[in-house]
């Protein structure tokens, strides 16, 4: 019997990185609710809002496994910097939460978010492109590629399979 995990987002970049971490799994996705603003501006916000989508998977009852995968902004000192955190929530009630990658976003980045709201939208005016989070991403567009937004969610599920593998669940 396969176990299934319920990854809590439609994003193709969220839905790659867990099945490329968990390629033993029957994995599937549903949009569910951060409870967190549409950008979280802080790590504790980000980390809150890939435990609500874990936990709400769980909820959902369609899954043994659930995984909440949120990115969000953080300052450092005076510099924003991009941030990512997953969660993975079993029905037995355990938690895990994992973070990733940061890397520090231009001025005019920082800037655009003050008006906008949401590092989409300003992504996708500064790049002249169409929905850059389900592709690249932020991160993709300022390593020129060499880690993408699938990489570093990919980064992301591998923290939180290790610290599931390591509790003993496999």
């Amino acid at each position: 019997m396969h176990e299934t995990i319920i990854i809590g987002s439609k994003n193709p970049t969220k839905v790659e990185a867990v099945k490329n971490v968990f390629q033993e799994f029957d994995v599937s996705s549903l949009e569910v609710a951060s409870n967190v603003s549409v950008q979280p501006f802080s790590d504790q916000e980000t980390r809150i809002g890939a435990m609500n989508r874990a936990m709400a998977c769980i909820e959902s009852g369609a899954g043994t496994i659930g995984i909440g995968l949120e990115g969000g902004v953080m300052y450092v000192e005076d510099t924003l910097f991009l941030c990512n955190w997953g969660a993975l929530a079993t029905e037995d009630g355990k938690l895990y939460t994992a973070s990733g990658a940061r890397i520090a976003l231009p001025k005019e980045i920082e800037n655009g978010l003050k008006t906008a709201g949401e590092l989409s939208m300003v992504m996708d005016a500064y790049t002249k492109k169409e929905n850059v989070r389900s592709h690249e991403g932020a991160i993709g567009i300022f390593t020129n590629n060499l880690v993408t937004r699938e990489n570093m969610f990919t980064h992301v599920v591998q923290l939180l399979k290790g610290q599931y593998d390591f509790a003993g669940n496999r």
